[in-house]
């Protein structure tokens, strides 16, 4: 498994994974949260399209039924979507930074103010008019734009947002964030830190729990997760984080997720 590689960390992010795998292997109480894209699935301009890597879904039945561990994916994306794309309808996903959860084929929607759907409405229709609509992904408290696969460089896009962004009547309740490969208008209700407080409460004491993330937006997740658990950032190339850890997807991936099987199973 590749770990962070800046000055005098190596040291430091395998004593900490070490004594992870120790934990994980002496409680029956373990929880994996993962990011999708850019962590489970590589990139791709054709969202719907963008399937996991090919090792993923067999990799994550076996935590589902070996490892007696609770398994979540928390995305930017819908939650609906998840489970078609890693092959598992059941699996628990938190969508859209939080705002929605499907466990137990049961579907949750956090309460959105209507003054704040009116204001995300008003933040679509602007940008539909600077001439985004094909770069638009409107969603529970949020809209998208992506600018994978569009003729407009990512900076003729960022622009362009950020002119609609100003010219907002009012902001309050919203915030602009970047994400890999786009920017997001959305309401400042909750994000993936949010998901992994609640799911912290809801587990026991001692409750080995990991959290693996790619995206600006996984930062909260890491953030939330410290003193608790293992925060792992997964990029090609390292940049600064509050993760322990750093892997490169696949390959740090599919060999955390088989050590995270090991483990559990009481391998070494």
């Amino acid at each position: 498994m590749q770990l962070r590689e800046t000055e005098n960390l190596p040291n430091q992010a395998q004593k900490k994974l070490r004594q992870f795998l120790g934990n994980l292997s002496g409680t029956s109480s373990r929880v994996l949260m993962l990011d999708y894209d850019g962590t489970l699935a590589p990139f791709c301009a054709q969202r719907q399209l963008a399937g996991p890597y090919p090792e993923i879904p067999s990799l994550l039945k076996q935590i589902l039924t070996d490892t007696n561990t609770r398994l979540t994916i928390v995305t930017g994306r819908r939650a609906e979507e998840i489970g078609k794309l890693v092959q598992i309808e059941e699996i628990e996903t938190w969508g859209c930074q939080g705002l929605e959860r499907i466990t137990d084929s049961q579907y949750w929607l956090a309460t959105i103010d209507k003054p704040l759907l009116e204001r995300i409405e008003e933040a679509e229709e602007l940008l539909r008019k600077a001439g985004l609509v094909d770069l638009l992904d409107p969603k529970p408290g949020a809209i998208a734009i992506h600018w994978r696969g569009s003729s407009l460089s990512p900076e003729e896009v960022a622009t362009s947002v950020k002119k609609v962004w100003a010219r907002l009547p009012s902001r309050e309740g919203l915030h602009l964030v970047n994400f890999d490969g786009g920017l997001e208008i959305r309401t400042r209700k909750r994000n993936k830190g949010d998901v992994v407080r609640t799911i912290i409460d809801e587990m026991p004491q001692r409750t080995a729990i990991a959290y693996l993330g790619d995206d600006q937006t996984d930062e909260d997740a890491f953030a939330a997760l410290q003193g608790f658990g293992l925060g792992v950032l997964v990029r090609p190339l390292y940049r600064p984080t509050v993760a322990d850890v750093w892997i490169r997807p696949p390959e740090g991936v599919i060999s955390f997720l088989e050590n995270w099987i090991r483990t559990c199973r009481g391998g070494s």
